[in-house]
């Protein structure tokens, strides 16, 4: 059975023992420090996974007005998937040191390119540790593959126009933490406050104290409170720069409600045209 959403520590140990041909890739990564990802995957990191860099690998280049972490050319990013030997037959298992907020981004990518067999491994490196598993230092020899063929996407975008075009006929969702969302700081972009309509869903919310996901039931709980009468189709994510609010997309995803969008830009490049509307406060 294919893993399309998330793997459990176990699953995954389970798998790996029964010689599945797994792709692992470690996404760990800090904005405060842009080395620290890859500095804590040398330091220890699940036998076999390698590494990709939110910013060299998971973002194509920025123009200033495209956002913080734009998506890369899609053969850009094939060719991506090639170097780590991922191709339409592979099962990969993305994971993080972070709560799944960049291993989402990976997965989420993965549909992007057409891909079904990617999930996120609940709990992250500290539930792999946690369940008496071991880490190592050395490189993995990787078998390197052909760009990742064109196929149609699993996961689909709307861009900044078509979502101005579409503000109060859509849910918007908004994954950044509450003091963001209302405009109290904002430590990363060009102003502060949220895209008019959108409601906030801080992505941490999807976790349980154990840091893993909460259960289906709790999660589908939560969205269709948000969703209220909209469906998933007409749900659209956004958050700083189109990273967290993949975590969204996942939890969405697993409890059943598949089919929402990702607006890429997010707030990072809807508030780099001052002509654009700004909200504050709770409400939306």
């Amino acid at each position: 059975m294919p893993f399309t959403t998330l793997i459990a520590a176990d699953e995954l140990a389970q798998a790996l023992a029964a010689g599945a041909p797994l792709v692992l890739i470690d996404a760990s990564f800090d904005l405060a420090d842009l080395n620290a990802g890859a500095a804590a995957w040398r330091a220890g990191h699940l036998a076999g996974a390698q590494y990709l860099h939110l910013e060299r690998d998971l973002s194509g280049p920025k123009t200033g007005r495209n956002g913080r972490h734009p998506l890369p050319v899609r053969a850009d990013f094939a060719t991506t998937l090639g170097r780590c030997g991922i191709t339409p037959a592979s099962q990969v298992v993305a994971l993080d040191r972070q709560g799944g907020m960049y291993a989402a981004r990976l997965w989420w990518m993965l549909r992007w390119m057409g891909h079904e067999k990617v999930a996120v491994l609940d709990g992250g490196v500290a539930a792999w540790t946690a369940a008496g598993q071991p880490l190592v230092t050395a490189a993995p020899a990787v078998n390197t593959a052909a760009p990742y063929p064109d196929r149609t996407p699993l996961a689909a975008t709307l861009d900044a126009a078509a979502l101005a075009a579409q503000l109060g006929r859509v849910r918007l969702l908004d994954a950044r933490a509450g003091e963001r969302f209302r405009g109290e700081v904002e430590p990363l972009d060009k102003a502060a406050g949220h895209i008019p309509g959108a409601l906030n869903r801080f992505f941490k919310d999807n976790l349980g104290t154990d840091g893993r996901f909460k259960p289906v039931a709790d999660l589908r709980a939560d969205f269709q409170a948000l969703l209220g009468l909209n469906s998933a189709s007409q749900t659209v994510h956004q958050c700083g720069s189109g990273v967290t609010a993949c975590h969204n997309l996942l939890a969405m995803e697993h409890a059943g409600l598949g089919g929402s969008l990702l607006y890429p830009g997010s707030w990072s490049e809807w508030s780099s045209d001052p002509a654009r509307p700004v909200a504050t406060g709770d409400t939306p």
